[in-house]
Formats: structure tokens, sequence, C-alpha cells
């Protein structure tokens, strides 16, 4: 294997060598936190380099296939590891890339562990059943099989969870994969990457190709020899991704945006509430697709709700998430900081009421990241932009309600439906939400952010292409069902 002898420059990862791509341009990954700071420089790709890992991977997959299951698991085994004695290093490198703070990114270093721990063990499970025939002399089962060469794209705000609990389900099932990480947290990548080539992974079965996704990222879409993507992200590239796919015939899997709404019922505990709803809405500086974005308060608790969460927020730290009194880094980019300030300035302009936050923090030592306040709305009507599109922000719109009927009426109201919670301690209440919310994920008395590797997580409506991702669902994503009858 080659290695790297420039610590500040990452190649691509194609057939077990790190090298430069043929274009010999580099991208620049800025420190969100720290603007000047040059965390270090990832390669420019080319078609052609993207072409050369499709056709390693693919000269690859059939003896990776041969392994069979048990031997393939063996090996994420070993990738846990190595994530486990670089997590100090990888969690600086996540926060240095898109600014959460380390505690986060340390926590989602071990959610990756964890990942691969956990299809690691996949490997041992069973992969069909045994089917009655109507010859009494047959043997029917049915087996998985992988699809061949995959393609996995992801984006920056989970720069190490989401490429994990995608690449280690592909692989232990008998797949090949080429790569496409968001081109902010190429670093990142490029570090997991190493761990996986180090854990003595054959060449060829993991490929990093970075760059932009006008090229890679719609090579990626296009290659005949892909024969399906795995892809997080916007809703456009995710619709592009699902066109271009299935024009080809190959297997796609989208997972796009959220909306996401948090009911708080008259008779909830308003402590927790309101700490969920900050945990789930404005960590991570708001950059989850599940995060909480809708707060509905049912009735004559909305004024008490109201001012318990205001004083919450008002106590967060923000700051460059390297320090350790930061409950709330930067926006990842510049763009992201701009966009985030433009749903502000949209959300006063159609006439809600800014309740506190809503300013750009550059004075200072804010003078060096993209800061921003944390930001609540009230008198939010249900058609204003701040209401219905996906901010990615730390912005809560409050929309006071009468009954639990019409909370979850608005809730339902967006064309998003990945995540929505709701706080309450009548079981009644449960039951309905449970039932009429169109979300693929519901949590009861918990922030709307947060999911179970063991689960299968995926949305509804536009937030999704109804697949579903992690637990043993992703293993069906990943593979075939082939039926087999067997007759002496």
């Amino acid at each position: 294997m080659q290695i790297q002898t420039d610590t500040n420059t990452y190649y691509n990862y194609i057939g077990g060598q790190w090298t430069p791509s043929q274009s010999n341009e580099i991208i620049e990954s800025l420190n969100p936190g720290r603007k000047s700071e040059v965390v270090g420089v990832i390669q420019k790709s080319t078609k052609e380099d993207l072409d050369e890992a499709v056709k390693v991977a693919k000269d690859v997959q059939k003896a990776w296939r041969d392994k069979g299951f048990v031997a393939r698991g063996q090996y994420l085994y070993k990738i846990a590891e190595n994530l486990e004695k670089n997590i100090d290093d990888i969690a600086l490198t996540i926060t240095k890339e898109m600014g959460k703070t380390l505690p986060e990114a340390k926590g989602e270093t071990m959610r990756a562990i964890a990942v691969f721990k956990y299809y690691a063990s996949e490997g041992m499970n069973k992969v069909g059943d045994v089917i009655p025939h109507t010859d009494s002399e047959g043997l029917m089962f049915t087996t998985r099989v992988p699809l061949g060469v995959v393609g996995v794209i992801t984006p920056w705000n989970f720069p190490i969870a989401i490429p994990a609990w995608k690449i280690a389900p592909a692989i232990v099932a008998g797949n090949t994969v080429v790569f496409k990480p968001a081109q902010e947290t190429s670093i990142t990548a490029a570090k997991l990457v190493k761990c996986i080539a180090e854990a003595g992974v054959p060449d060829g079965v993991v490929n990093l190709v970075t760059g932009t996704g006008s090229i890679i990222g719609q090579g990626i879409i296009d290659h005949p020899e892909i024969k399906a993507i795995s892809f997080t992200g916007s809703n456009d590239i995710g619709k592009r991704v699902a066109i271009g796919a299935a024009s080809r015939g190959a297997k796609f899997q989208t997972e796009m945006g959220g909306k996401n709404p948090v009911i708080v019922a008259e008779d909830a505990d308003l402590d927790l509430a309101v700490q969920e709803t900050i945990n789930g809405g404005i960590k991570s500086t708001g950059q989850k697709c599940t995060c909480t974005s809708r707060v509905i308060v049912v009735g004559d608790i909305y004024d008490r709700f109201k001012e318990k969460l205001i004083n919450k927020i008002k106590e967060i730290k923000v700051g460059n998430g390297e320090e350790q009194e930061t409950w709330m880094g930067p926006c990842s980019s510049e763009k992201q900081l701009n966009t985030v300030a433009s749903y502000i300035e949209k959300g006063i302009e159609e006439g809600a009421t800014l309740l506190t936050g809503g300013n750009i923090l550059d004075s200072g030592a804010y003078s060096e990241g993209y800061y921003i306040e944390p930001t609540v709305f009230e008198n939010v009507d249900t058609e204003m932009t701040i209401a219905q599109e996906e901010i990615f922000g730390p912005v809560l719109a409050l929309i006071r309600v009468d009954t639990i009927e019409k909370a979850i009426e608005i809730a339902n109201d967006v064309k998003y439906g990945l995540s929505a919670a709701i706080f309450t301690r009548d079981i009644g209440k449960m039951l309905k939400f449970i039932k009429e919310m169109d979300a693929g994920l519901v949590r009861i008395n918990s922030e709307t952010a947060g999911v179970e590797l063991q689960a299968p997580f995926g949305g509804m409506k536009d937030s999704s292409s109804h697949t579903r991702e992690q637990g043993k669902a992703a293993l069906e994503f990943f593979t075939s069902s082939q039926t087999v009858f067997v007759k002496a």
C-alpha cells in the first residue's frame, strides 16, 4: 500500500493505492470555526479517476463475494478496532472540518465503531429461509446475493457515521464500494478509509474518490457498472440520483430532507419537552436531517413553554467546537451561514415574530468563523417559508394550536415526513400520534433527532425513496433475494 508522505494532502484511494487525481488539481478543506485555517487539501478528481475506481472494484468483486459472509465480517471487527485506536484524531478532524463540538464528534465516531461491530456480527446470521416445496423430493430455500459494485454518496453533516452505516452493510454483504464523500469533509472520509485499508480489507473492495458532485457524484449516477447507489443529501440531488439510477435499471436509496415537528401536549412534562426540543433543534447547529424545526404547542401551556424555552436558549454558549465550554458550534460553511441567515430574514419579512437570536456573530473571536445565534420565532403561520422549507440551521418556529387534532394536522402539512415527536403522558394521545403521523421515525417524549443503528431508518413523502437504512434493512438493500430449488 502506498503511503502518503505529505500529512496535509489527502489522496484518492483506488485499488489499494493512495494516488493523486489525474487532474493534478486540489480543493482546500477549511475550518468553519477558524476560517483562516486550512485543515488540508483533497483531490479534485476527474471522470477518469472514477472510471479507474469502478474498474478495480468490479475486478475484485467476485473474489470478495466468494470469501463468504463470516470471513467478510471478521474484517469489519478489525475496522472497528482501528477506529477505536484513532478516535481522538478522527473526532478532532470532524470538528475542524464541519464545526460540531468535540463531544458530538467523538460520539459520532463511537457510533461508526458500533456500526462496524454490528454488521460484523451480521456476518454470522442467517441470510435466507427454507421453504416447503410441492415436490417431496426437492429442497427449496432463499439466500441473499450481493449486487456488485455500489456507489456511496454521503453528506458533510455526519462525515463518519453515515459513511459507516452505508459501507459496512455493503461490504459485509459481498459488494465492492466506490465512495464519494462531501468535499467539505473528505479528510474525515480519508481517515475512515485508512482504517479500512489497515484492517487488511483486500485492495479494490473500498475505493475513495473525492471531488465535486457535478463530476464524481453525477459520474456515479450515470456509470453503467455501478449496480446500486446509496445517497444521503439534498432533495434536489436525491431526485437526480433516483431518476438517473432508475433510467438505467440500477437500485437506488435516497435519504433527504426533513421539516420535523415536535408536538407539546397540554399534559406534557414541560422541562423535558423544552430540553429535548433544544437538543433536537439546536445541537449540531441544527444541521441534521432529523433536527426539530417546528414546535407545535397545544392550549394554555404555550406561554409557560415559551418562557422556559427562551430562558434555556439564552444560556447556550456558541463558539468554536474545539473549546470545552462550547455547546453549539459554527455553521459548516459560509454558504450554509448565508442560507440560515436568509431564512431568518424571510421569517421576519413574512410577519413572524422574532423572540430571540437571529443575528450573525461576526465580532471579536466570532470573526474567525461562521457563527449565528440560536433563533426562535413565534406567530408563525403554517404557510410561511420557515414553516415549510428545511432550513438546516438552529432556527425554531413556535406554532400555537387549540387541540391535539389540529397539532397533528399541522405536523403533517409539509412535503417532508422524516421524523416527528410528541410530549405527553396520555396513552391515548400517544397512540393517536403514532397512528396518524406521516413520518418514518416517530418518537414519544424524546427529541426528533437520533436513531438506533439496529433499527431501520428512513422517511415518508419527499424525505426518502421509501427504502430504509441501518439494521437488517440495509442488508436487504445491498443484496438481492435468490430462490434456490435443489433436486437430487
